[in-house]
Parts: structure tokens; C-alpha cells; sequence
């Protein structure tokens, strides 16, 4: 099996063009007529995802924040990115992203989220259409039983082990209807307010974005890392259906830079 081959699954599963205007999905570094020796499934890739990779003898990474975000005009050993560059040159490993792309997927990014909360009737808000491709930046779904606020809270912590978990003013009425998006989703907290959602869980937000919600909608932000953290099981999902052959690993590094103290 060809690195190419994976990452035509990948791409049939979440196509280039659902990415936004401003990402950089898709191929990042290597070529991709070489045979898979194993796959990294991570959300970052970093020196140290370059490092577990070349431990576990896989030349493929596939990651979902890409490592080449923004062009380099240089490849030193200025940063890490430019590190994780040439360190994975030099050991013949690719480097695969699929970011906006998995987000507005369908059975993607928000999808994984809404899977790990046990959320019913699950669509998409803030739809469009994509080369003939249905997508949205964000889902909604319904919770089995609906729950006090200060107990949704405390499962959506449990549920991503998160250790805290930033919130508005907690509504005084039941939650059944929450909306998603992981990562950085403050953009989309009036449209989770238009679909009727009591809830909305994203990764980070704004400070200002929290006033004027009070008792219209539960804000539940948990951390951009926590929020996608779960992204690496669409990946192996993928590569175990599509190419059955190929060893499929989630990275044990943690990426987050953030610590909690």
C-alpha cells in the first residue's frame, strides 16, 4: 500500500475543497509513492511527533492541524516547526493534514465530538454546499435526557477530561439541545442560538463573546487540544476501512502547549 493511496482515502473522506479559504490541508511534506511502513495519528505535529514516529518505524504522519500553516522562508533550526521539517525529510517521513477540511465534513470533526457526548439526531448548522458536497462549520443534537446545567457541565469535563471547563452564567432551565464546534467556534455562537440550542460546547473563545448570553444559552468552552482531541479516531476509522493493510497508530505525545496550573 502507497502512502498516495492513503491519502486518497483521507481525501475522499473529507475532499480539499471543503477547506476554508485561508487553510492549508492536505500534503505537507515527502512524497507519496513510497509503501506505508505505519501511520502517526496525531492533532499536532511537532519534533517530538517527528521523534514517536521514527520510534514506531511509520514514514506517514497524519495530523490534523497542519504543520506548514503559514509559507517558510527558510528551513533552519530556527523553530520547531522548521525542526519537524527537516527531521522529517531527512527520515523519509510524509506529513499529511486534513484540518477545515475534517471540520466541515460530514462524520467529521464535530461529528466525533457529538459521538463522545452520546448525542442524538445529529446535523449540521451553519450548512453550505461544496462542489455538490453537503458540509457545515458545526452540528447540533440532542442530549438522551435532558440535564441541569452544572451536570452537563460536569459530564462534558468528564466526558474529554478536561480540568476546567469556562463558562457563562449557568442557565436556569434544562439542557437537551447542544450545538458544536471544536477548536476556535466563537464565530458560530449565534447560529447555535438561532437553531434553539440550550448548549454550545467549542474549544475556545473570546473574552467579549460572553456577555449577553445569560439564560438564552449555556457557553461551555473546554480548550481547543481537548475539543479535538478525538480527531486521530476518524483517521485510523479511515485507514482500517479504506486500507486494511496499513498499521494505524494515535500518537501517545501530547501536543497541547498549554499546562494548567
Amino acid at each position: 500500500m502507497k502512502i498516495k493511496q492513503v491519502l486518497s482515502a483521507l481525501e475522499r473522506f473529507a475532499p480539499l475543497p471543503l477547506q476554508e479559504s485561508w487553510d492549508n490541508a492536505g500534503l505537507q511534506v515527502g512524497l507519496t509513492e513510497a509503501e506505508v511502513s505505519g501511520a502517526l495519528l496525531c492533532l499536532d505535529v511537532n519534533e517530538r511527533i517527528v521523534d514517536e514516529a521514527i520510534t514506531k518505524g511509520c514514514n506517514l504522519i497524519v495530523s490534523h492541524h497542519p504543520l506548514l500553516f503559514r509559507g517558510l522562508k527558510q528551513i533552519t533550526d530556527a523553530n520547531d516547526v522548521q525542526r519537524a521539517v527537516i527531521k522529517a525529510i531527512k527520515h523519509d517521513i510524509v506529513v499529511i493534514s486534513m484540518h477545515t477540511n475534517m471540520d466541515n465534513a460530514q462524520d467529521g470533526v464535530n461529528w466525533k465530538i457529538a459521538e463522545h457526548l452520546g448525542l442524538k439526531d445529529v446535523r449540521f448548522f451553519a450548512q453550505k454546499t461544496v462542489d455538490g458536497i453537503e458540509a457545515g462549520s458545526g452540528v447540533v443534537g440532542v442530549l438522551p435526557e435532558a440535564m441541569a446545567a452544572d451536570d452537563f457541565v460536569l459530564f462534558v469535563k468528564k466526558q474529554f477530561d478536561v480540568e476546567c471547563a469556562m463558562c457563562n452564567e449557568l442557565l436556569r432551565r434544562p439542557i437537551q439541545h447542544v450545538a458544536i464546534c471544536g477548536g476556535a467556534g466563537d464565530f458560530l455562537l449565534d447560529d447555535a442560538l438561532r437553531q434553539g440550542a440550550d448548549a454550545f460546547i467549542t474549544g475556545e473563545m473570546h473574552y467579549h463573546q460572553y456577555f449577553g448570553y445569560e439564560q438564552r444559552i449555556q457557553i461551555c468552552v473546554i480548550g481547543h487540544y481537548q475539543s479535538e482531541q478525538f480527531t486521530s479516531e476518524i483517521f485510523r476509522d479511515i485507514i482500517q476501512k479504506e486500507c486494511p493493510e496499513v498499521r494505524a497508530e494515535i500518537a501517545e505525545t501530547c501536543t497541547n502547549p498549554i499546562i494548567y496550573l
